[in-house]
């Protein structure tokens, strides 16, 4: 029996959404609305977000739900519709958002702060479902190399700055030998500017333990 881990579109990228989610969360909780730069902060941080998670569902939409329809009629069903609802609720979270920055007031940001709160609980719902049953399909249909080459011309889709930007929450939220498998598996001229990334959000001990998978010699 094979009981090899097998190639998973979603789990990388959802544990940066889930960091990027939960830290935006933490954000609005705690907003200070007599300090124009901290709200300014993060409501900025806030459409980050959404833009990013509106351009992830896309990409799933236009690249991983196509090979589900083809293996098995109806398995991307349930999740092209809650994309179209989670469309709906990043337009009115980007409306709140509007009322907020024109007129800071307690009610608005902790309205603001509960739709994001219910939002997030709906996704961490929703990617569960991706994680096990799209992957179901996936991995009963197709090959290790056929998922890989999926999400190469995922990533070949995405601009430097959508990039840069998955990279900030992904380097925080893996674990080490995730982390030094991301790093070694970039082309070499983008190593060094994300490593500088990497000390920059980790930890001393992350770092540490980071350094000494890729045999790094000395600190950046």
């Amino acid at each position: 029996m094979n009981t090899l881990p097998r190639y998973d579109l979603y789990a990388p990228i959802h544990k940066a959404l889930r960091l990027f989610m939960t830290d935006t969360l933490s954000q609005l909780s705690r907003l200070d609305l007599t300090d124009e730069q901290d709200l300014a902060t993060g409501l900025a941080q806030l459409e980050a977000l959404l833009e990013a998670a509106s351009r992830h569902l896309q990409h799933e939409n236009d690249f991983i739900h196509p090979t589900l329809e083809i293996h098995q009629r109806g398995a991307s069903g349930r999740i092209a519709m809650e994309h179209r609802e989670h469309l709906d609720a990043i337009a009115m979270l980007r409306t709140q958002a509007a009322v907020l920055r024109a007129e800071p007031a307690a009610p608005t940001a902790h309205r603001l702060y509960r739709q994001l709160a219910a939002f997030v609980a709906e996704n961490f719902e929703h990617m569960d479902v991706e994680e096990t049953r799209h992957n179901q399909v996936l991995w009963a249909a197709c090959g290790d190399d056929e998922l890989a080459a999926i999400e190469g011309r995922i990533l070949a889709s995405i601009d430097a700055d959508e990039m840069t930007l998955w990279l900030r929450w992904m380097l925080p939220a893996f674990n080490p030998t995730e982390r030094a498998q991301l790093i070694t598996g970039l082309p070499p001229e983008a190593r060094e500017p994300v490593l500088l990334s990497a000390r920059s959000l980790l930890g001393d001990t992350a770092w540490a333990k980071l350094r000494d998978a890729l045999d790094l010699a000395e600190p950046l």
